[in-house]
């Protein structure tokens, strides 16, 4: 019992000793924190910022100022010019384009003519029911009589339908020349019936075509201008286009016997409107007739196509 005794005041200091030591480390690890926590700002805010359970705020940037400086003069605002459809246009536009020029053949592209002595009655007596307007014309041939005199030829001449109204819409944008392979003669007066409101600003007669290797009567557009690049020649006859292929539209031909004819208004006209719009109207035939191709499938070499092509 004695020894028990003994044993217990000696374990006591001990135990008592053990817990001051522990304590003592606690305390100087909690000095060295604090010291490391106090000379790190951004550590001591995290401190705190742990210690409360409030939510983190985010502010704006500050603002810097900057130094003043001069506000410069204010300038003059010029109004944008607007473009058709309501666009904005550059202000370093293009000149406008000049007028689109339209060479127009006669025969079998605006009328259809007759010499009346061959014609058979019943193709006039169809047109008129048809409703296809038409007219008798006195014509100066270029042979001449027994008294020296040159012989007069009686002529019926069928409009191609919507010619009228075809001619007086174009006019509106483009500039109109007449060229036909016809004798002047016999044309004429014929265009004088058909263009009382002389929208033809030129007529080209026979004399005014050209002969080349290949074909007689070619239309040679160099004749109207050396500038081709706006000019297109609406013809039936294809090979009117040898010396010009890509200035080229190939008409349907006209006859009596279509009295319901819609190429002038429907076809022809809408696609001279969208040439009008072109710098140059090459391309655009060039692809939708591909009249280099035709030729040549014709048997006539690229050698012997246009005067102009790169002009």
């Amino acid at each position: 019992m004695a020894e028990l005794s003994q044993a217990s005041e000696v374990y006591a200091p001990k135990t008592l000793q053990v817990w001051r030591t522990l304590l003592n480390w606690l305390t100087f690890f909690f000095q060295i924190s604090l010291q490391i926590i106090r000379s790190t700002p951004s550590l001591t805010r995290l401190f705190f910022s742990s210690l409360f359970s409030s939510p983190p705020q985010f502010k704006p940037l500050p603002v810097v100022e900057l130094p003043e400086s001069p506000e410069p003069p204010p300038s003059a605002s010029v109004p944008l010019p607007q473009i058709d459809g309501g666009g904005v246009a550059s202000s370093h536009d293009e000149l406008p384009l000049p007028r689109l020029t339209v060479v127009l053949d006669l025969d079998e592209t605006l009328i259809c003519a007759y010499e009346t002595s061959s014609m058979p009655p019943a193709i006039r007596s169809l047109a008129t029911e048809a409703g296809l307007h038409w007219f008798e014309l006195e014509c100066i041939s270029s042979e001449k009589g027994c008294d020296g005199k040159p012989k007069i030829n009686y002529v019926t001449v069928f409009e191609r339908p919507g010619l009228h109204q075809f001619l007086k819409q174009l006019s509106e944008f483009a500039d109109l020349v007449l060229f036909t392979a016809g004798l002047e003669g016999y044309a004429r007066p014929l265009v004088d019936k058909i263009d009382a409101e002389n929208r033809f600003i030129h007529r080209l007669y026979r004399p005014s075509t050209t002969r080349t290797e290949y074909r007689e009567h070619v239309k040679d557009l160099f004749v109207i201008s050396k500038d081709v690049c706006r000019i297109v020649l609406v013809d039936n006859n294809p090979f009117s286009f040898l010396l010009q292929p890509l200035n080229g539209i190939p008409c349907v031909p006209f006859s009596p016997g279509h009295p319901h004819d819609k190429q002038l208004m429907d076809v022809i006209l809408p696609l001279l409107k969208d040439l009008s719009l072109e710098k140059d109207v090459r391309p655009v035939l060039h692809e939708r007739f591909g009249m280099l191709e035709w030729f040549q499938n014709h048997g006539i070499p690229a050698s012997a196509l246009f005067n102009d092509v790169l002009v």
